[in-house]
């Protein structure tokens, strides 16, 4: 039987794995079980280099350090955001007299896509050009600040195609100075270099390197009016971040681990809450600061890379049918753990881990321990209002093949924790409907 160790916080109150599991458990017939050899295939922990340049306020009332971020870069500001939620809240109107009576003069980018479009990219840096921008003002989600470092690097770019630089053009680049401030906890963009732009001309969704902000403001009251759907496809998002570098074959990273570890428990722990209670300082601040650390590559120092599979599954997913990236996310995850599982057992050990320290539960039958984790993992989304199937997002299979072939394109998961080619990922699809 595996069953959940019981933590007590001090109010007695049911342990997470109860909460989601009243009463449920599994048995398993010792008569049914079989032994099978498995090498376990592991990694010691490699070296790793910290570069993370970008100053972070966080806390209420982190804005009032928002014209100090600026000034030092120059007064003429292009301030990008999405569809009008930052007017909605009043931010727009207290950002704009921060800037007003601090004498900035202001460009606006307004409109920028979930999912962001190459030509939002475009035109930002037609307007950085014409307006002598000094620095660039994202306010938003991850996708707004994605965008606008593209636009800070696309400012310096001597090409005409853009698109030739988001694809084609590796590492950090020469870039405007860019200062975010963060609506929404997701994609971790406000704590790393990285960016991810769509060209639905070419169903491309493709992850880059542009620029780390400089400042960063990270304020958990600007995420209380974020919907209940948003708020767990974002929360997805954090957790898929963290999973992609946990899967692993590097056993012995134990900081790693136990940060990476940590992040998935706080997730799982405020998640609930910030539904239930959208106004809840303490959980919406646990997923914000969840959110910076989740994609900063900290939770992966010392580990060997993976490739991270489902995210390159996802962007393809997001260029053919532009749907909320985490939710595809949610819908992927479980189905691909259970395929490398059933691929490879030799990795087995990893979801072992993963079911003990981070859903606390126990058993002597490691196999069915695995399993029961990701089983965890999934009702755990679908508990928290995220469609799990393909099927639910009008997705069938016309693309699959297309999708896949693109996902792996030039051995792109080769080197995943389990390697994976286009047929595994046609069939990882297929799981999904």
């Amino acid at each position: 039987m595996f069953r959940c160790r019981k933590r007590s916080n001090g109010n007695h109150s049911k342990s997470l794995y109860e909460r989601i599991f009243s009463n449920c458990a599994i048995q398993t017939n010792a008569k049914e079980q079989h032994a099978i050899l498995i090498v376990k295939e592991v990694t010691s922990m490699l070296n790793y280099t910290h570069d993370i340049p970008t100053k972070v306020y966080f806390g209420k009332g982190a804005i009032t350090h928002l014209e100090e971020a600026l000034r030092q870069f120059g007064t003429n500001v292009l301030l990008g955001y999405g569809g009008g939620s930052i007017k909605k809240i009043g931010l727009y109107d207290e950002i704009m007299k921060i800037l007003n009576d601090g004498g900035f003069r202001v460009t606006e980018l307004s409109g920028i896509e979930p999912n962001p479009r190459i030509e939002s990219v475009a035109k930002g840096v037609e307007l950085c050009k014409e307006n002598k921008i000094d620095v660039v003002l994202a306010v938003g989600g991850g996708s707004t600040i994605d965008c606008c470092k593209a636009i800070c690097s696309g400012y310096y770019y001597e090409g005409d195609d853009l698109w030739y630089m988001v694809k084609h053009v590796k590492g950090p680049k020469k870039s405007l100075p860019l200062v975010d401030i963060l609506t929404i906890s997701a994609t971790g963009s406000d704590f790393d270099g990285g960016g991810v732009i769509t060209n639905l001309e070419t169903n491309e969704k493709l992850g880059a390197s542009f620029t780390y902000p400089s400042v960063s403001i990270l304020d958990p009251t600007y995420t209380f009016s974020v919907s209940a759907y948003q708020t767990a496809a974002g929360s997805a998002d954090i957790m898929s971040h963290i999973m992609e570098g946990y899967f692993s074959r590097t056993e012995d990273s134990e900081l790693a681990d136990g940060i990476a570890e940590t992040i998935l428990k706080t997730v799982i722990r405020n998640l609930p809450i910030a539904l239930k209670e959208p106004d809840n300082y303490s959980a919406r601040a646990n997923l914000m600061h969840c959110e910076s650390v989740a994609c900063s590559g900290i939770p992966e120092y010392g580990k060997q890379s993976t490739g991270w599979p489902c995210h390159a599954m996802e962007h393809e997913l997001s260029a053919y049918y532009d749907i909320t990236h985490g939710v595809g996310l949610a819908i992927l995850t479980p189905r691909w753990m259970r395929y490398i599982l059933k691929k490879d057992p030799s990795c087995e050990w990893r979801f072992v881990r993963f079911a003990k320290n981070v859903w606390g539960l126990e058993g002597n039958d490691e196999h069915e321990l695995a399993l029961s984790g990701i089983a965890i993992l999934e009702k755990f989304f679908k508990d928290n209002g995220i469609p799990m199937t393909l099927g639910e997002l009008n997705i069938d299979e016309t693309h699959f093949r297309a999708m896949a072939d693109h996902a792996c394109e030039g051995g792109r998961l080769a080197n995943a924790f389990v390697p994976l080619e286009s047929d595994d990922v046609v069939e990882i699809y297929k799981d999904c409907l």
